[in-house]
């Protein structure tokens, strides 16, 4: 019996990975890809199209203070994603992961096209703030199905394959923006209009996915232990545990809040860097082209094409990378990358094809990074909480991080050009790479459950 266990392991041990993900798994992760390619898709069309925007929504007058205004739409979105993901967080620990999943997506579907209608500077404001509530439950409803229904060994590939959804909805953003930034005045209301329809489209498919059953397990659970603290009965440590609000018990064990606040602050690295430096690649890029006489629209679509290509990769090379050789050092190798390449493309670099090619390899890192996320939180936290903590740790940066695109637009402003603005924000890729070493090692592991 021994013996055929052992050769049972050997067997699967030595199989294509993909072997071992069955059908439910594979439909899982592709509904939680989508809905990450459209929230991506229009994230960037909005990174893309806001310098037209702007043009057109302020007076000719206040056309110098572009960047400063760019960096408070920009930031506003942030702080309206992080309060809609913190609330979806909790959301789906109580109503289940995948009644969340359609929810989120049938409230980014409705909302995503409002930016076209804008007709002034505050209602562009207000319409994005909107719009970015409505998305900010997409990321952690979807980790939170994929590590439950992934197996332990591979629980890195589906969270890299997850948040590609993000760079490939990027990637499509800055094709679409290549054509349509040629139709004219109103191109950049046309492409937030481009981002309702597909969304639709994916709401069939989240109906057919399964419920993860370690939530229903935790459900059933939880709904017993209410049961008997209603009934007046003597509750044990984990039958409380499971009666409190989520974000209390959170934060209510040592040993949880450690961790949380260790992942908060990489989370913050990792999206400060994101908002503060990498959203001014395309313009960046289509700066240097028009001074050397080129295209600046056309310089900053292919940037973003190209940056995005490298950032593909990198979300997909992080997870498979973290299930080979562990999720510390590559989080880290990821950090102190991102951190050197910074100056190498906004300092150091000025040949616009040799630009480009840096611009892939910064993207592997800077936005390939944002992996550790999706791969080693949901090994950090139990089940019944693990939505709240993902979600905790995911967006509560975005209440600092809200202002890296405004301080980035200032010291762009104050600066007179974007390098020394990117290279100061990207100091804080060193606080990441500090505090990785604090967090446990999770690889294959299975996720913990109480």
């Amino acid at each position: 019996m021994l013996n055929r266990v052992q050769g049972a392991a050997q067997a699967g041990a030595g199989q294509v990975w993909y072997r071992a993900i069955d059908r439910q798994q594979w439909k899982a992760l592709l509904a939680s890809n989508l809905g990450w390619f459209f929230d991506g898709y229009e994230t960037y069309a909005m990174i893309l199209t806001i310098g037209m925007a702007l043009g057109q929504l302020l007076g000719p007058g206040t056309h110098a203070g572009i960047p400063y205004y760019a960096g408070l739409v920009i930031g506003l979105t942030l702080l309206g994603w992080g309060i809609g993901g913190l609330v979806g967080g909790v959301l789906t620990d109580y109503i289940g992961r995948k009644k969340m999943m359609l929810v989120a997506i049938l409230a980014y579907s409705i909302t995503t096209g409002l930016s076209a209608f804008s007709w002034d500077l505050p209602s562009f404001i207000a319409l994005r703030f909107v719009v970015g509530l409505a998305m900010g439950s997409e990321w952690a409803t979807g980790t939170a199905m994929t590590a439950e229904l992934w197996p332990d060994r591979h629980r890195g590939k589906g969270a890299g394959l997850m948040q590609c959804g993000l760079g490939l909805g990027f990637f499509t953003a800055s094709f679409v923006w290549l054509f349509m930034s040629h139709a004219g005045e109103h191109a950049w209301r046309y492409m937030y209009l481009v981002g309702v329809l597909p969304g639709l489209a994916t709401l069939w498919m989240r109906a057919g996915i399964p419920e993860s059953e370690q939530w229903e397990k935790v459900d059933r659970e939880r709904r017993a232990a209410r049961a008997l603290e209603r009934s007046g009965a003597r509750l044990d440590d984990s039958m409380q545990a499971l009666t409190r609000f989520t974000a209390v018990d959170l934060l209510k064990q040592p040993d949880l809040r450690r961790r949380t606040i260790i992942a908060v602050l990489m989370s913050l690295t990792t999206t400060l860097g994101w908002w503060g430096i990498s959203t001014w690649v395309p313009p960046y890029i289509g700066a240097v082209a028009a001074a050397q006489g080129g295209s600046a629209q056309t310089w900053a679509s292919l940037a973003g094409m190209v940056y995005n290509v490298g950032a593909i990769a990198g979300y997909i090379g992080l997870g498979f990378l973290a299930d080979t050789y562990g999720r510390k050092p590559v989080t880290m190798l990821f950090f102190a990358m991102a951190f050197i390449l910074t100056p190498v493309l906004f300092l150091w670099t000025h040949a616009l094809g040799l630009l480009l090619l840096v611009a892939i390899v910064t993207g592997f890192f800077s936005l390939g990074q944002y992996t550790w996320m999706p791969t080693w939180l949901p090994e950090l936290y139990p089940t019944r909480i693990r939505g709240t903590a993902i979600a905790f740790c995911f967006n509560v940066p975005r209440f600092l991080a809200w202002a890296g695109p405004l301080t980035a637009g200032t010291l762009i402003t104050k600066f007179g050009g974007y390098g020394h603005a990117a290279v100061t924000v990207g100091c804080i890729y060193l606080l990441g790479l500090v505090l990785t070493p604090f967090l446990p090692e999770t690889v294959g592991k299975p996720l913990p459950k109480d």
